[in-house]
């Protein structure tokens, strides 16, 4: 008699093992990284829903849309955001490489159209275009091109980042450009964020202190002479050194009303749906003020839950940093991070009376349809960087390979 065969074929074990590769690759578990910035992202979009329902109520009554109306129409930027974040983030990193002077040139080209007939003034700012029913601001899409653009020229010059040619050129000229045409809407908040853009992706991109401090120091020159210029301006800065604010019924009403609102609150909150500065009181309590209104509502554990979520949201993007070899994904990730976390907390600081009123959005969670679908693009973005670090083959010590 003979024994039977030990061992199989080494083309049918050779067979099975690519197998085993191949179906791994199809049907693997998402990263811990992806499913934090993920999770993290969807909870926020999700509390902002609910909270620009109770906060947009009362004004949406008023304007005969119904007390859903502003709800209606925040959910479905939602809808629409959030698969869009989720197709985004299958895309492969090469992708946003070859694309990203094209995206940031046709950023441009929207931006400009803000002063055509096709733009349109809202609040003292000149930053909206109206296309027949639809209406955006091409400035959130610029923040997110601009990211990217940033990205990928500082990456693919990370050898020659020494030299300040290289470090400067081409990202200050058209960084400039972008933040001009932002600037010559009157939209000196989203000129802030988006010069925090430029300078995150600098330091991520490791460039030396001296190379960073010229954005730095035009930014604050370019501050000082566009508040020194502007009355309206001058006087909210004023307004906020005063510690009285005397000035109740004209530039102090709104951030004497947000104090009170969080005040209102206390630690456990009035209760969902029942604030009281929601009726008239509050200006853009479902947008620029919509954390004073969590604060009412939802009281200290509220607002300090959101604090938390973005602390944890900012935690999940340095993961992804870290994580990299990929100077373009490192750089990227940086300045999503510095735009999505240091927008909320220059909203935040405003709430808290620890900024002058510069009327930028709390992300994910203000009304407003174009920086929801931005804000969630770029998430998708961040996303697609996270998939793609955990698809990177990596090999056991038996010499195999997997996919994690």
């Amino acid at each position: 008699m003979t024994a039977p065969p030990t061992d199989r074929p080494r083309s049918e074990e050779t067979g099975a093992r690519s197998t085993r590769v191949r179906l791994g690759a199809q049907i693997r578990p998402e990263s811990s990284s992806y499913l934090l910035v993920l999770c993290t992202t969807v909870f926020l979009v999700g509390v902002g829903l609910v909270m620009v329902l109770s906060s947009s109520s009362v004004d949406s009554f008023l304007d005969n849309k119904g007390f859903f109306g502003g709800f209606w129409k925040q959910a479905t930027y939602a809808l629409i955001g959030i698969p869009l974040m989720l197709v985004i983030s299958r895309i492969p990193v090469r992708f946003w490489k070859k694309w990203a002077w094209l995206a940031l040139f046709g950023a441009l080209i929207l931006q400009l159209l803000v002063f055509t007939p096709l733009g349109i003034s809202e609040g003292g700012n000149r930053n909206w275009i109206a296309i027949g029913p639809i209406n955006g601001q091409p400035s959130e899409l610029l923040k997110l091109a601009l990211a990217v653009w940033l990205g990928f020229i500082l990456g693919k010059k990370i050898n020659l980042l020494s030299d300040w040619k290289h470090a400067l050129i081409p990202v200050v000229p058209v960084s400039a450009i972008a933040l001009g045409l932002v600037l010559g809407g009157k939209d000196l908040g989203t000129v802030v964020i988006m010069a925090g853009i430029v300078i995150g992706a600098m330091f991520f991109a490791n460039l030396k202190l001296r190379f960073v401090l010229v954005p730095v120091l035009a930014g604050i020159a370019l501050f000082t002479v566009m508040a020194l210029i502007s009355p309206n301006r001058m006087a909210r800065i004023l307004t906020f050194l005063d510690e009285e604010c005397a000035d109740y019924e004209n530039l102090c009403w709104q951030p004497l009303h947000g104090t009170w609102a969080l005040a209102n609150g206390g630690v456990f909150g009035l209760g969902l749906g029942n604030s009281r500065e929601k009726y008239s009181w509050l200006p853009a309590a479902s947008n620029d003020y919509i954390f004073a209104i969590i604060g009412e509502e939802l009281g200290l554990i509220g607002a300090t839950v959101v604090l938390l979520m973005f602390v944890l949201l900012a935690v999940s993007f340095v993961r992804v940093i870290r994580a990299s070899t990929d100077p373009f994904v490192r750089i990227t990730t940086g300045a999503i991070l510095v735009w999505i976390i240091g927008q909320a907390f220059v909203n935040i600081g405003v709430v808290l009376r620890l900024l002058p009123v510069l009327g930028v959005p709390l992300p994910f969670i203000s009304a407003g349809g174009t920086a929801l679908l931005t804000s969630l693009c770029a998430v998708g973005i961040v996303l697609s960087f996270a998939r793609e670090q955990a698809a990177k083959p990596r090999f056991t010590q038996a010499g195999e390979f997997y996919t994690r």
